[in-house]
């Protein structure tokens, strides 16, 4: 598996989100792309980073920046979230981890071993020419808001 590394360019993906449009990450040339990955919709973890992102998204939208969200969830699940916790962005539904597995978030190694397969919280930032420009694995819940608000601040701050 190849390691996405920061200054490089994203990975194309193209995913349907909650309410099954088709959302490509080359549509989004222009605009800084917060992405976050979660394991599930609804569980404790998940909803505190959810909610984060939906609590700093006018600071992330007043940065010309978009948010997403990214999880294996079916685009049903996602849309009930989406309504139950007044989420302002989109979430995108990668049954089959191809994004996830691109960006290195599907599948937790174990002692270096194996590789349990399960979504690893996680967060990417992506600006206007479709370069990553932050990006941590394994990320704790309210980290991932805070991390990827800086990143976004900080590309704005230094035009």
């Amino acid at each position: 598996m190849i390691m996405l590394q920061i200054g490089q360019v994203a990975p194309e993906f193209a995913l349907p989100n909650q309410d099954g449009t088709t959302i490509r990450l080359s549509d989004l040339r222009g605009q800084k792309v917060i992405l976050f990955a979660f394991p599930k919709a609804g569980t404790p973890g998940c909803n505190s980073q959810a909610c984060e992102f939906r609590d700093e998204f006018p600071a992330i939208s007043a940065s010309n920046a978009r948010v997403f969200g990214v999880s294996a969830d079916e685009q049903i699940d996602l849309q009930s979230w989406k309504d139950a916790k007044k989420l302002p962005y989109e979430l995108l539904s990668d049954t089959e981890h191809t994004m996830l597995s691109a960006y290195g978030a599907w599948g937790i190694s174990v002692l270096g071993l194996i590789r349990v397969p399960v979504i690893n919280r996680s967060y990417w930032v992506i600006d206007e020419n479709g370069v990553l420009i932050d990006m941590q694995l394994n990320v704790g819940p309210k980290q991932s808001v805070e991390k990827a608000l800086k990143a976004v601040q900080g590309v704005t701050a230094g035009r």
